[in-house]
């Protein structure tokens, strides 16, 4: 897997210096104000007629185009060639289609634009709650395999090494578990079974069995004014609730005949064979899934240097890939993708085993 953080320490740090560094507001959208003197910024009115400003960041300025409809296209080329251009039509919209919005901003910056009906489940909540769980484990074989804090979302990978089992011989698998969280909008809060291959240090995600919660809830009510939210605010009662059932979930992610199960749906899979043309069962499955052209063709190699033309090798070789590309965003989604095809059913598989 895609190797980040490997000291849960070290990740635990990070969280908390975003937590200590993190701002929250609400404001209906005439109180904004697009900017464009070099990078975007966003300028919020205040009550007391002192302004805030915040340079946006590229997620915060696409999030801003989604608000008030601009195609992501035709908002990219603005701001390139003509930044005074869309800060006129971004001003326009945010006037005459009045939203109440959040503001998130961490050092200085606003990170995300969303709707006040965002609900926020912040990663130092998850950390506080979960970390402790992983760490208790340890005594009992869990490790983290690898954890990261990127610009979109929050992961930790932990793998337990004292349950394993052979899918076929000589190839071990290990069971772990997968925690992910955005705080910008790019996902929910999710707690998943993982996979982790002890031969070439493949993971793939569990797809079929994830807790997890949607950032949606309550809308923070909006007035004529804008306002911070404090950001190390207590959770409420029923979000306190669904954390200790995280924390539930988490350990009894390592239960043997649950993993079992996995198992026997991994060999299933090494019996299902590529017959058909290896590069179009390849293209069949990209196409399916929106993989760029140089990530079919790294899956392909990894496929073919592999030699194992089946549903399982072909799981495996975007696995493997996933530990070549440079984004650990994107990586992880590549073992989501492992995840699903081995979800797939003999009757969704005959698509990509039989391309010609």
């Amino acid at each position: 897997m895609k190797q980040g953080k490997v000291d849960i320490r070290e990740l635990a740090t990070a969280i908390q210096n975003e937590a200590d560094n993190k701002m929250d507001y609400v404001s209906p959208s005439q109180r904004l104000n697009i900017k464009a003197n070099g990078d975007l910024k966003l300028e919020m009115k205040g009550d007391d007629g002192n302004n805030l400003e915040f340079p946006l960041t590229s997620i915060a300025s696409r999030q801003v185009g989604e608000k008030i409809g601009i195609p992501a296209k035709y908002f990219d080329r603005m701001m390139k060639d003509a930044p005074d251009l869309l800060a006129h039509n971004a001003n326009h919209w945010l006037e005459n289609e009045p939203k109440d919005v959040m503001i998130r901003t961490l050092f200085g910056k606003a990170r995300a634009i969303l709707s006040n009906k965002y609900q926020r489940i912040d990663n130092v909540d998850i950390a506080t709650d979960i970390l402790p769980i992983l760490l208790d484990q340890a005594k009992n074989g869990l490790e983290i395999a690898s954890c990261e804090v990127t610009e979109r979302k929050l992961y930790i990978k932990a793998v337990m090494h004292s349950l394993q089992r052979e899918v076929k011989k000589g190839d071990i698998v290990e069971a772990g578990i997968w925690i992910s969280n955005s705080e910008i909008g790019f996902g929910q809060f999710e707690v998943a079974p993982f996979i982790h291959r002890l031969i070439c240090l493949n993971g793939q995600k569990v797809n079929d069995a994830k807790f997890g919660r949607r950032h949606v809830g309550a809308r923070s009510d909006v007035n004529d004014a804008t306002y911070s939210i404090l950001s190390n605010e207590t959770l409420k009662a029923d979000d306190k609730a669904f954390m200790l059932k995280a924390r539930d979930v988490v350990q009894a992610a390592f239960n043997e005949k649950v993993f079992d199960g996995y198992v026997d749906k991994l060999r299933d899979t090494t019996e299902r064979q590529i017959t058909g043309n290896v590069v179009k069962a390849v293209e069949v499955l990209g196409n399916s899934t929106g993989l760029l052209q140089g990530e079919q063709e790294g899956i392909l190699s990894k496929l073919i240097s592999g030699a194992d033309l089946t549903q399982y090798g072909l799981v495996q070789a975007v696995t493997a890939y996933s530990q070549d590309v440079d984004s650990y965003d994107r990586a992880s989604e590549l073992e989501e993708l492992g995840g699903k095809i081995v979800d797939l059913s003999p009757r969704e598989w005959q698509p990509i085993a039989l391309a010609a």
